[in-house]
């Protein structure tokens, strides 16, 4: 640890294992459904925890569209096979579903064909593009076969609580899940020629109060710029990993920076959520909605913190971030778990409702299981699988969340990350982000893009501004002040460094309107211009072409007219930087 500071070793030497534990256990004593009275007894004693820390906080409630699973059978032939249902499915109608089943293995779109007017048993963990897509071809139901345990799952793709504009891409088709010997017995079954399926679920789904907590540490020089620290409380079962870990980390962050609240810059805000498992993010949705400008204009950066401290999570190197705040993680991951940390981007998920505002992010959760032969964890791997990582564990999201999952060590381990994370960006002079790297990484993407395009379109105004951006920017890093800020003066520059955020995280994560949310699914960078992928294979003169072009040339439009306000502000920091005479190098 020897390139951490004298008080980043301070800090970590209060983060305490035992008290970790202790927070773990008081949350994920009880189960936790969006909106229920167990869940609002672990968000009176997170409120409670950080009064006795000194923080203030606000316990609120909002109407929110949450969908709890309430029962689900399945029978095939005269052989009742246990299943379960999922959040936002709906039910069936009265006296079930019956139709005739086709196992159609792990799903790829040419078996479509096959689906069609039938019951569709599918190789898998509950997958709402997949729902989609078998329900738009005719599909009656959907059963998936997710190995040793079912896995509960929220399976639509509409973000947080629907709109008018978007409730009609709920699902529309039953869903069910089976384990692995469950799903045998369909296939034997199906097989043999037995393939009459009876369904019936019940999913009760409905506009529901549901909580947020917000607690505060007022910064001591920039108190209206805040860092956002947020996580979920609401459980699946248990849910002692998903999310009582994160929820206990939360905890024993603030109750450790309260101790050096006098030397935070910047305030932080610590938001715990419901409605994200039962009802896709509401939470942090509606508090995006609610908040917006405050966001927009102050918010510094968003972390956020999901099923830490697993038992067997030994790879860190692969968690979430964006090109502009990797730095920070791979300091903390190098210096406290010894991992040379190559992040991976984000897909739209883990209530990242903030792109819109313009707000960075980093982490999503921290430490995750090794890719391995365990037959356990093959279907959790599809999921989550990276180069290395292979998600949080085979209980995710199933009936063994549970305490003993738990590794006091590696949760405190993943603390210390995160409490150095926050505090370095909480104190340093200057907001530690990277903006350069975001612009390298957006002019790729434009480059490939314009490469797929050919001459269809005409990227070159695109191209144009962001070789100026970067030109922009390695002057701004190069002229930051070396020397002690006027408060003003810092105030002044990290407000300019936030404004160039406010147009390339958008730009690079939002495909919809700034004040609208993107639907809960993977996203290309740039999302907006990720129909030119489309374009490439339509011929010149077609009516699609001239549909698709048209809608490309105004996303074309959004996207150079982000980076022109980039650019103004960017100039507006050099001015600035050259008007105090800094000759800073590097940021």
């Amino acid at each position: 640890m020897e390139k951490l500071t004298v008080i980043e070793r301070e800090i970590i030497s209060h983060i305490n294992a035992n008290q970790l534990m202790d927070y773990n256990r008081e949350i994920a004593k009880e189960v936790r459904l969006s909106g229920s009275e167990e869940e609002l007894r672990a968000f009176k004693f997170a409120q409670k925890s950080l009064e006795s820390f000194g923080l203030e906080t606000e316990l609120s409630f909002h109407e929110a569209y949450i969908s709890l699973p309430r029962k689900a059978s399945l029978k095939i032939g005269d052989i009742d096979v246990p299943c379960i249902t999922h959040s936002m499915a709906p039910s069936t109608k009265e006296g079930g579903l019956l139709g005739e089943s086709v196992y159609i293995g792990d799903y790829t779109d040419g078996k479509l064909s096959l689906c069609k007017g039938k019951i569709s048993v599918v190789e898998g963990i509950a997958s709402p593009e997949v729902i989609a897509k078998l329900s738009d071809a005719g599909t009656l139901a959907v059963v998936f076969i997710n190995g040793p345990y079912t896995h509960e799952m929220i399976v639509s793709t509409v973000w947080g609580s629907p709109t008018a504009e978007n409730i009609s891409q709920m699902p529309k088709i039953p869903v069910v899940s089976v384990n692995d010997d469950s799903g045998e017995i369909l296939k034997k079954s199906i097989a043999e020629g037995k393939s009459q399926v009876e369904l019936h679920t019940e999913v009760e789904t409905k506009w529901t109060a549901i909580p947020t907590l917000i607690a505060e540490i007022k910064g001591e020089e920039e108190p209206e710029h805040f860092v956002l620290f947020s996580g979920h409380i609401d459980s699946w079962h248990y849910g002692a990993m998903d999310n009582g870990s994160a929820n206990a980390t939360m905890l024993e962050v603030a109750r450790v920076l309260s101790k050096y609240k006098n030397k935070m810059k910047r305030s932080i805000r610590f938001a715990f959520w419901s409605g994200h498992s039962h009802g896709r993010y509401a939470g942090s949705q509606a508090y995006c909605d609610q908040h917006w400008e405050e966001i927009h204009e102050n918010c510094v950066m968003h972390f956020y913190i999901d099923s830490v401290g697993g038992k067997g999570a030994t790879i860190l190197s692969e968690s979430n971030c964006m090109s502009e705040t990797k730095d920070i993680a791979s300091l903390y991951v190098k210096e406290l778990a010894g991992q040379d940390y190559v992040g991976s981007r984000y897909g739209k998920y883990a209530d990242q409702s903030f792109w819109g505002a313009g707000v960075p992010s980093l982490y999503m959760g921290m430490s995750e299981q090794q890719l391995s032969n365990d037959p356990m964890s093959q279907k959790v791997f599809q999921v989550f699988a990276g180069k290395e990582a292979g998600g949080f564990g085979w209980w995710w999201h199933t009936v063994e969340d549970t305490i003993d999952k738990i590794h006091p060590a590696n949760l405190k381990r993943d603390c210390e990350i995160y409490v150095l994370s926050i505090y370095k960006v909480l104190t340093d002079p200057i907001v530690p982000i990277n903006q350069l790297a975001a612009v390298l990484e957006i002019k790729v993407t434009i480059k490939k893009y314009q490469e797929t395009a050919g001459d269809k379109v005409n990227l070159d105004l695109t191209l144009e501004r962001l070789n100026e951006l970067e030109e922009v920017i390695m002057k701004v890093q190069s002229t930051l002040p070396t020397s002690a800020l006027l408060v003003e003066d810092q105030k002044e520059i990290n407000k300019r460094i936030m404004a160039i955020s406010r147009s390339l995280v958008p730009l690079n994560y939002v495909s919809n309107d700034l004040f609208e949310h993107d639907p809960a699914v993977g996203l290309l960078p740039v999302p907006s211009l990720s129909s030119i992928n489309r374009m490439a294979s339509l011929e010149k003169g077609t009516h699609e072409f001239y549909l698709l072009n048209n809608s490309i040339n105004r996303q074309v439009n959004k996207v150079n007219y982000l980076l022109k306000n980039a650019l103004k502000e960017a100039h507006n920091l050099l001015t600035f930087n050259k008007k105090r005479g800094g000759n800073y190098v590097g940021n």
